[in-house]
């Protein structure tokens, strides 16, 4: 009894102790997976999967809002027909000016002085005086000069009475050549010492050579003077001009004859007219050429006064196309705008010959009676529909 109960006992200790085994087994093969499942990668992997399935179903929610939006909202229609500003387009001479600042100058403008040094002893004018030319404005000390014509015009009257005895003489065949060479010669002498003196007189005057009006008087009696102190200004204002110097690249574009519209800042008047003469030759050092324009007689013009001038330099030689350069869009091979045709926006290239002051000369592209879309021209693009503003 006691040896089969032992053996019994051996079988369920050798039967409890595999089954341990496998118990153990197994859960170390549970282990192992377990462990092997929680690498990094496999989270990646995990997360990877997770966020592509999160994806598509944001992805369907997304087309589901829109497909929803699309079927509710009308902003579309709304910019399909936004509303839009137009120009008529009609052909027009184009005109391009050159803009410059010039002076106003009189031919004749002379500031005199006194030919030789002296005291200031009579003013014959005053400021505003008109005045003819060789006319005495005003005279210096000349009592010397005076006193030695006189004395000379004694001399000289004498030697002319011996000279004609002397030759009346001599043409009778009484006395010697040498006696009439004399005379003759003593005579001559004196008339050239009193014109001498004569002229020293006139050099004392201030003489005006021009007709005109007396300016400005910067003299006062009892004053000194001396060549080259002005004294008198005298201006001719019947031959007033405007001039202006102009850069040489105009020198092809402003001619004699252009049209020219001055205005003169200072006193708030415009004139019109041509340019009467356009200099061919070029300052070497400014790289400039002037232009002349003829003022009216007008005593408002002063010499000096600043002038604008406005130079009409190119007319189309035909009525043009003109459009504003803001509505002018750039593309990459080419310029072009927008215009309406139907209540649809077309695109037309253009062609632009020349730009002036905002706008620009259309050689090809535009006809007239286009409409020209200018206000919401940003706003629109090819082949929307639209509608015009009345």
């Amino acid at each position: 009894m006691d040896n089969k109960s032992n053996f019994n006992l051996n079988n369920f200790n050798s039967i409890q102790m595999k089954t341990i085994f496998k118990i153990a087994l197994s859960a170390l093969i549970l282990t192992a997976c377990s462990s092997s499942e929680n690498t990094p990668l496999d989270k990646k992997k995990k997360q990877l999967e997770q966020l592509i399935l999160e994806s598509e179903k944001l992805h369907s929610k997304i087309q589901a809002l829109k497909e929803e939006i699309a079927k509710t909202d009308t902003s579309k229609s709304k910019i399909e027909t936004l509303e839009v500003g137009t120009l008529a387009l009609m052909p027009e001479i184009f005109s391009t000016h050159v803009d410059v600042q010039g002076r106003v100058d009189a031919d004749q403008n002379v500031s005199l002085s006194s030919q030789m040094p002296g005291t200031i002893t009579r003013i014959h004018v005053r400021a505003g005086q008109e005045v003819s030319k060789g006319q005495v404005l005003a005279e210096t000390d000349a009592s010397a000069i005076n006193q030695q014509i006189s004395d000379l015009e004694t001399s000289y009257l004498l030697a002319k009475q011996v000279f004609q005895k002397q030759e009346n003489l001599w043409k009778q065949n009484i006395g010697t050549e040498l006696q009439y060479l004399q005379a003759k010669t003593n005579k001559e002498s004196l008339e050239k010492k009193l014109a001498a003196l004569n002229e020293q007189l006139r050099m004392s005057k201030i003489i005006s050579p021009i007709g005109g009006t007396v300016d400005a008087i910067n003299i006062k009696i009892g004053q000194m003077v001396a060549p080259g102190m002005a004294a008198i200004n005298v201006i001719n204002f019947t031959n007033l001009k405007v001039k202006a110097d102009l850069a040489e690249s105009l020198s092809s574009r402003v001619k004699t004859g252009n049209v020219v519209k001055i205005f003169f800042p200072d006193i708030n008047d415009s004139m019109s007219g041509k340019i009467n003469y356009a200099s061919r030759a070029i300052n070497p050092l400014s790289r400039t050429f002037g232009v002349e324009v003829i003022l009216n007689d007008n005593r408002k013009y002063h010499p000096n006064m600043v002038a604008k001038l406005r130079i009409n330099d190119y007319n189309s030689a035909r009525p043009v196309i003109v459009v504003p350069v803001k509505y002018i869009q750039k593309g990459l091979n080419e310029d072009f705008v927008l215009i309406t045709v139907d209540g649809i926006v077309v695109k037309r290239p253009v062609k632009v010959s020349k730009e002036y002051n905002g706008l620009a000369e259309i050689s090809d592209g535009l006809a007239e009676g286009d409409l020209l879309i200018t206000e919401g021209y940003d706003l629109v693009n090819e082949g929307e529909k639209i509608t015009v503003k009345k």
